[in-house]
């Protein structure tokens, strides 16, 4: 993978009730795609990944390809500790022609070591599909899982047909440096504020929040590899606040549709402070 582009990290709309809100899903899928963003990930940290259930995945991914988004625009976040469950989220996206995936680790077990990682992965790997590529996902703030050089090395090493790439959302530049420069496996960032630089040295891409809304925006500073000092500024606005909430706060004024500020459960929306920072930081309209 020596370009992967801008892949939206789809935020999941809910009706009051909870349930996922295909229609505004999908009509937001197809606009990112049609307005810069390479691809879409679903499923992911920002679309609430970990909060939705094997049944629910299947609604939505069968719903995005019957609106005509192709299997290879999508990656599909695996959220799961035991190899099992992994793997039959893996067999969901293989039984409809997703391939792409992008691989949380084993969050539940804080502080593992590399030995034991490695083995989860390897696992993994060997009991997937053929088909089955992955993009390991290095986001410690929150998993408290860091992937360390030296694991991503080891593994891509072993398992070269396996790794695709990594996507490193820890958003310090040192971290990503050191990923970029080890030269092992394709580097996606996740931290808008650090992919101009990224790109310079040689990143594939980005799977980021932002690209919900500003895709085209994106694409330019990948492309470009030059700060939008505008837009790291949001950037730190949003990551002050709880992030998700934020996202969809906006995303709720600039549609008008108030069940985009929907979330579930243990999310909760931003406080009116929170809310009103957003608003008074974020106009939500993107850039040519």
């Amino acid at each position: 993978m020596t370009h992967f582009g801008i892949s939206t990290a789809l935020l999941t709309p809910f009706h009051t009730d909870g349930a996922i809100h295909l229609q505004a899903l999908l009509a937001h899928a197809n606009s990112v795609l049609a307005n810069g963003a390479d691809g879409v990930t679903l499923f992911g940290t920002t679309g609430e990944g970990a909060s939705i259930g094997y049944d629910e995945r299947a609604i939505a991914i069968s719903a995005l390809l019957d609106s005509g988004i192709p299997a290879d625009k999508i990656t599909l976040g695996v959220c799961a500790c035991a190899v099992s469950d992994a793997l039959a989220q893996v067999r969901q996206g293989l039984d409809v022609g997703i391939t792409r995936f992008l691989l949380l680790p084993p969050f539940y077990f804080k502080g593992s070591e590399d030995d034991g990682l490695f083995i989860w992965h390897q696992y993994l790997f060997e009991a997937a599909g053929p088909s089955a590529k992955f993009i390991l996902y290095h986001i410690p703030q929150l998993t408290q899982v860091p992937l360390s050089v030296d694991l991503v090395s080891r593994l891509r090493r072993a398992f070269p047909e396996r790794i695709v790439a990594i996507k490193d959302s820890a958003g310090q530049w040192d971290n990503t440096q050191a990923f970029l420069e080890s030269g092992v496996v394709p580097v996606l960032v996740g931290d808008e504020r650090l992919l101009h630089r990224a790109a310079a040295l040689g990143a594939a891409g980005s799977i980021c929040g932002m690209a919900n809304l500003y895709p085209r925006r994106m694409r330019n500073l990948f492309t470009n590899q030059t700060e939008d000092t505008a837009l790291s500024a949001e950037v730190s606005t949003v990551v002050s606040v709880p992030f998700i909430p934020a996202l969809k706060h906006v995303m709720s004024v600039r549609t008008g549709d108030g069940d985009w500020a929907n979330l579930r459960a243990p999310l909760r929306p931003l406080s009116a402070a929170g809310m009103a920072k957003i608003d008074a930081e974020i106009r939500g309209v993107d850039a040519a």
